[in-house]
């Protein structure tokens, strides 16, 4: 009996996987592909996964645990001689493909998914130097390579970052659950989260770090309105400042820190904006579930939000860290019509990211891959 061929899924977590990609490792098990997956952090069960690999990865690009990791894969690789491996998240991508290149002619054929480069035109140049060159260094085993957003996909272009490159519109969410309140959901959503009708209420679903800079919405609470609210769920290393911060704004009325979500969507549906802050994104998950909930949004103008809000029309975008220009639209949004109308405008044009409609256009991608690899 002839054996399965093998596809390899490596992500710096297994609750990166989990979260994007089950639906995938599924349909390549059910294409007769047996599946690995390899990746940090605590395993967990996945759809279709039939052996699990436990990586040392770290943060820090520099920290001696991924070198340990890239040796790992590269053994792994040249044991179970994969048809392909499919990479995911920027440090995970990048050390997994030092370990692609001394297997040579032998190697397996390399997808890489951007889901963000972690640097664009912006950043300071030792950091853009340094990300842009281990994206170059490691381009020549990278056979197809499918980006989300298009400042990453001109980036791949121009420097040559893969043998193929395609534009594609994310993993797909689930908009299953994210749809907007029905008559009269909403204010009971509000009365038990402790919201007054009265209050404008923002949400941004992040986890807490610099890159998501939600430091810069506490700032920016100051200039607004008393009936402003601001909701910020999510965990992450900077929470306790960013409470801290609020405290001494005099804000904590104000700004509430709800911790872990379960229960997003209700979330969504008993605000009035998403907003968001971060410095750099692929194709912010948070900000089009909170669409897809009818909500319009005021996001900080940045590749992967470019993509998503066309300003005037389903939200605004505002100069990257700039509290004027932030406040400034999100009075612009004070008007309940207003806001119904973009909402209206941001369930619609999010549509098209969803999982039914992005599924068969990966899956699509995958098969060619498979077929490039033989």
């Amino acid at each position: 009996m002839r054996a399965r061929e093998k596809i390899l899924y490596v992500a710096s977590t297994f609750g990166h996987l989990a979260s994007f990609h089950q639906p995938y490792l599924q349909w390549f098990a059910d294409q007769g592909y047996e599946v690995h997956v390899a990746a940090g952090g605590t395993p967990c069960e996945l759809k279709g996964v039939s052996r699990y690999i436990s990586l040392p990865f770290e943060k820090s690009m520099f920290s001696p645990k991924n070198l340990a990791a890239v040796w790992e894969l590269y053994r792994l690789m040249k044991a179970e001689r994969y048809k392909m491996i499919s990479l995911h998240t920027s440090l995970a991508a990048f050390f997994a493909r030092l370990a692609v290149v001394p297997l040579g002619k032998r190697r397996p054929g390399v997808m890489n998914t951007v889901h963000g480069y972690l640097f664009d035109k912006n950043t300071r140049w030792t950091k853009r130097m340094l990300l842009l060159g281990a994206e170059r260094m490691t381009a020549p085993v990278t056979d197809w390579l499918l980006t989300m957003n298009q400042q990453d996909t001109e980036i791949a272009r121009r420097y040559h970052l893969g043998k193929w490159d395609v534009l594609t519109k994310g993993m797909g969410v689930d908009f299953t659950r994210f749809t907007p309140p029905e008559q009269n959901q909403r204010e009971e959503l509000r009365r038990k989260l402790g919201l007054k009708p009265s209050e404008l209420v923002l949400i941004y679903a992040a986890e807490f770090s610099k890159r998501k800079n939600q430091g810069m919405l506490i700032e920016a609470m100051q200039r607004l309105p008393e009936h402003v609210v601001l909701l910020l769920p999510g965990q992450g290393e900077i929470r306790e400042m960013c409470r801290m911060q609020a405290g001494r704004a005099g804000l904590t009325d104000r700004i509430r820190f709800p911790g872990f979500v379960r229960d997003m969507e209700n979330w969504y549906r008993a605000s009035d904006i998403c907003v968001s802050s971060s410095r750099i994104e692929g194709l912010p998950f948070n900000v089009m579930e909170a669409m897809a909930c009818g909500l319009p949004v005021v996001a900080s103008d940045i590749k992967g939000h470019q993509d998503l809000i066309c300003a005037g029309e389903n939200g605004f975008l505002y100069s990257f860290g700039d509290t004027k220009e932030f406040v400034n639209a999100v009075q612009r949004m004070q008007d309940a019509k207003v806001r119904q109308r973009m909402g209206e405008a941001a369930r619609s044009s999010v549509q098209r990211f969803g999982i039914t409609e992005v599924f068969p256009e990966l899956t699509v991608l995958y098969e060619n891959a498979a077929k490039d690899f033989r």
